[in-house]
């Protein structure tokens, strides 16, 4: 489809929207445009809304007293990070949602005294829905790995996307389009019913977990939208088609067509005195722009359970009794699948580190569970959370076999657990991966999220020898992570070591921004890891795009070198590959060494003599050095003891001879930074840098 009709009719920034002065919803402005450049397009949604509006002012049944439900799905578009929120997180967000809709929230007791008779219960609930739309028992969330989650614009919906006219599609993301959310409204949904549905942002879903009591607030504002409720200013109101942003003077003039809602400018911030247009503020309501939007009056009441009995974009289907029944959300839902999580799921082996097993069955509460951790102790459990050790590396299953007392449901898990090997080893470290069978062998481990792509070792190319380790993504369109952990490896009393590694890789067409790969590393078996290298998209690519399947060339195989801080030089050092794809082609690594003198650049570095002066300091420190022989510039870059790259900066040309660099630090908090420098052809070992 195409972008002129993006039609996000809510947004906040979702980096900082109701909070900071960051409040900004350019949904209006898009939507005039939309409907501007599209006149035929524009008249239907038009016909629409005049029908809705007309419906509303006669209160078609908006102000009777049966409950209206409405079923819910919510599809988690995630890539393997905390934007996969837990089911607990998404459940909170539901609640949250119920109160504000049905006047429960424990902080209305704060509501203004002159909006408190107006405050109502909306009569409008949501529930989960516990069946899918062929009517298998399903848990009412759905979870896809695609990197869409970062754009978070309507382009999710083509991933999955239930009948609108039978459930409410609530999307989770990383991004929601740059926004907090954003959401289309009937008369909208109605000409493009495949748009219909919300999208979040997880850190805006619910008061727990990535969000906050603050943030909890966006999902019911999205639902007002929904609905068909107008920002509290007014907005944009098909036919005029006028943008009003909040807080503008000019706002007096039009209205929200919501009788008992003061008229108002809109307000960006929770001050309860504010008063604009002759009148207090209703700060409070749920379809303003502050921060404490708890509550809707009995007019938007009445507007939306009119919306609901419309049939326009199919609102009055979703609560009626057949329907409910064939979502499964009108009667308890009985037990029908057995489920589970691991809150961790690559564990170093002994009884240090363990794994709580987390009971995901649904939907109701299993009588009997039955557990079996194959290489784990306990090997069985019989709670609802178990928690397990594992003494030996290796690759394992896990099994729940749950009951009502009449019906069992068994899950199995097959791979689920990977146990880190203990085999330690020492420097100088080689792998060129000639050895038999070796990524199932005592050293190297392998995990994998998504589908079974993982690191494979291959014959197909190499830089010495005749195998390499790849990922083999060819034709693969969906979103997977595949890791290659290190066994330990003994770095007491070394100092100066780089560890160097040569990879060659070529994107299909298009390349696709969600290709990375990323080096970690950790001082302790792997319960910590900090990022230290990342190449992704076209600074991945090592070769010109391929429209078949990648076999790297001798002039395809840069090298990567990367030093190693004296943080991690303990006796159970490890680093990983971290490869996330979307469908890029393939990535091959070969040629990995541990060592002083790893990497050729470094045996070739021209550099002597370096300095830090002053230092400690928390202005401003001077990088001196001697060169064998000028260098046309230079990369100075900070990094955080995360591995985060906090500044960096590229110097002019540099003589042969003594050289000094100006490295400002009054920017940064006061800690411990890593620097590190390198020139075209060379580098040299990181220094730490202190900042009082």
């Amino acid at each position: 489809m195409s972008d002129r009709f993006a039609l996000v009719l809510f947004c906040l920034l979702s980096s900082g929207a109701w909070a900071q002065n960051r409040h900004w919803c350019g949904a209006d402005e898009l939507r005039i445009k939309t409907l501007s450049d599209n006149p035929s397009f524009a008249r239907t949604v038009a016909e629409r809304q005049l029908q809705l509006d007309s419906e509303a002012a006669q209160s078609v049944r908006g102000g009777g007293p049966e409950v209206y439900v409405i079923p819910v799905v919510f599809h988690v578009i995630h890539k393997f990070g905390n934007e996969n929120i837990s089911k607990d997180q998404i459940l909170d967000g539901l609640s949250v949602l119920n109160e504000t809709f049905r006047k429960t929230r424990s902080d209305t007791v704060s509501i203004v005294a002159q909006f408190k008779p107006i405050h109502a219960d909306c009569g409008i609930e949501f529930k989960l829905a516990t069946r899918d739309p062929d009517g298998n028992c399903h848990p009412g969330i759905n979870r896809i790995a695609s990197g869409l989650t970062i754009t978070g614009g309507h382009a999710v919906k083509e991933l999955v996307h239930w009948d609108p006219t039978r459930y409410l599609n609530i999307y989770v993301v990383t991004n929601a389009a740059g926004l907090a959310g954003h959401a289309v409204w009937p008369a909208d949904a109605d000409t493009i019913p495949e748009w219909d549905g919300i999208v979040i942002s997880h850190d805006y879903m619910g008061s727990i977990g990535t969000s906050n009591p603050l943030r909890s607030v966006v999902l019911a504002h999205e639902c007002g939208h929904y609905l068909n409720l107008h920002h509290i200013w007014g907005g944009n109101n098909v036919p005029g088609f006028y943008y009003l942003p909040v807080g503008d003077a000019g706002n007096c003039q039009f209205d929200d067509l919501v009788d008992d809602t003061p008229n108002t400018i809109g307000n960006t911030s929770c001050d309860l005195q504010a008063s604009s247009c002759g009148n207090l503020n209703n700060v409070q309501n749920a379809m303003d722009y502050s921060y404490c939007n708890i509550m809707f009056t009995q007019g938007q009441r009445d507007r939306m359970r009119s919306c609901l009995e419309s049939s326009i974009a199919g609102r009055n289907n979703l609560w009626q009794p057949a329907n409910l029944a064939s979502t499964g959300v009108d009667l308890p839902a009985p037990l029908c699948a057995a489920d589970f999580e691991a809150d961790i799921r690559v564990v170093c082996p002994g009884a240090s580190e363990q794994v709580s097993f987390i009971d995901q069955s649904y939907h109701a509460v299993p009588s009997e569970y039955q557990w079996q951790f194959d290489g784990g102790s306990p090997t069985t459990a019989n709670t609802t959370s178990p928690v397990v050790s594992y003494e030996l590396p290796g690759v394992y299953p896990a099994n729940l076999t749950v009951s009502d007392g009449t019906q069992s449901y068994v899950e199995t898990k097959e791979d689920y657990i990977t146990v880190l090997s203990n085999t330690v080893q020492s420097v100088p470290f080689t792998e060129s991966f000639e050895g038999t069978e070796m990524l199932d062998g005592p050293l190297w481990n392998r995990f994998g999220q998504g589908t079974a792509v993982s690191f494979e070792q291959t014959g197909l190319a190499a830089v010495s020898g005749a195998n390499c380790v790849m990922v083999d993504r060819w034709a693969e369109g969906d979103l997977t992570i595949a890791e290659l952990y290190s066994p330990p490896i003994d770095l007491t009393g070394a100092a100066d070591l780089n560890l160097t590694f040569k990879w060659a890789a070529s994107g299909s067409v298009p390349i696709s921004t969600a290709d990375k790969l990323q080096v970690y590393y950790s001082s302790g078996c792997g319960s910590t890891w900090s990022q230290r290298w990342s190449k992704s998209s076209s600074q991945l690519q090592t070769a010109a795009a391929h429209p078949d399947p990648f076999i790297p060339q001798a002039g395809h195989w840069p090298e990567a070198v990367l030093g190693i801080p004296q943080q991690y030089l303990t006796d159970e050092f490890r680093f990983k590959f971290v490869y996330s794809s979307a469908g890029y082609n393939r990535l091959l690594i070969d040629d990995i060494n541990l060592d002083v003198n790893a990497g050729l650049n470094d045996r070739a570095t021209p550099v002597r003599s370096v300095s830090l002066s002053p230092h400690p300091t928390n202005e401003m420190t001077h990088l001196s050095f001697y060169l064998d022989a000028a260098a046309q510039n230079m990369t100075v870059a900070l990094f955080d003891l995360t591995g985060r790259e906090v500044q960096r900066q590229v110097t002019g040309p540099l003589c042969s001879g003594a050289n000094k660099v100006q490295v400002p630090l009054s920017h940064l908090l006061p800690g411990t930074y890593v620097l590190l420098c390198s020139g075209p052809e060379w580098r040299f070992n990181e220094r730490v840098v202190v900042v009082r």
